[in-house]
């Protein structure tokens, strides 16, 4: 009987004892949280609200029930938007934007108060539309590409000035695509035909003019060969004509020599002739 009685009562102690380690278990992994690299935490208090200082990388202590930690991702993250403005002269344009983001440290309990876990999707998209619709409206469409690192910068300088406002940094903002309504490209492309067109009207213009110019001093040489040898004559008489045919006898005479098949008569080729009939 005795021996049984001391068996319940360390089964008691030993059940105790496990229920005692597995509440401290659960007490201590409740007090305990860790932030990983690039985290911070804000700390939810109960009585206190959010506390105003952030807490760093590594294990930490808190307590249960009483604080909750809320981890903010502190490390530069990429965000696309896009936007339909409308220019200086009245076109549409569709913009796609990039911008590279981040919040400030030091502000993170103000941000979480404020605009909570997901602060860049609230702000981004509505602040980035509203600044492209800002600065587009001051160009022309043709403008957006012709000056676009102009366009760029304006954007730029805008947003980062209005995500100061919610505490956010932005590290860089840049204009991924650019594209115009229907209407607009295909007038672009009518315009970059009539240009063509032209260009080619010009060359067909141009060539005739050297065509009419080369004719006209083409001309105006054979009249002054014409002049110079009309001048020649008057002052040497018909001596010089007499010297050309001459010389335009000896080269026939010369042409006819190098030809087989020209057979050559005497003058008095007559005389021949009749003694043959004889």
């Amino acid at each position: 009987m005795g021996s049984n009685q001391a068996a319940v009562s360390l089964l008691t102690n030993i059940a105790r004892a496990a229920f005692s380690l597995g509440l401290g278990a659960t007490v201590l992994n409740s007090s305990l949280y860790t932030v990983d690299a690039g985290q911070r935490a804000v700390l939810f208090d109960r009585f206190r609200g959010v506390v105003d200082d952030t807490v760093g990388e590594g294990t930490h202590f808190l307590i249960p029930w009483l604080q909750r930690p809320f981890i903010f991702d502190i490390r530069t993250r990429a965000h696309s938007f896009t936007s339909v403005s409308g220019t200086k002269d009245l076109q549409m344009v569709n913009l796609t934007l990039r911008v590279l983001s981040r919040p400030e440290v030091k502000h993170l309990p103000t941000i979480f108060k404020t605009l909570g876990l997901e602060y860049d999707e609230k702000v981004l998209p509505s602040i980035g539309n509203e600044v492209l619709k800002a600065v587009v409206a001051q160009f022309n469409a043709d403008q957006l590409l012709t000056e676009r690192p102009r366009v760029s910068a304006l954007v730029c300088e805008g947003l980062m000035a209005r995500a100061k406002d919610f505490n956010i940094v932005l590290d860089d903002v840049a204009i991924t695509h650019l594209s115009y309504g229907a209407e607009f490209s295909k007038a672009v492309e009518q315009k970059q035909v009539a240009q063509q067109e032209a260009e080619r009207s010009k060359f067909v213009v141009m060539k005739a003019e050297q065509e009419r110019r080369a004719a006209i001093i083409r001309a105006e040489g054979e009249s002054e060969a014409a002049q110079l040898i009309s001048d020649a004559t008057s002052a040497a008489g018909m001596g010089l004509i007499e010297l050309r045919k001459i010389e335009a006898a000896r080269e026939n005479v010369a042409s006819m020599a190098r030809n087989g098949n020209v057979v050559y008569v005497p003058r008095d080729a007559n005389i021949f002739l009749g003694g043959l009939r004889a």
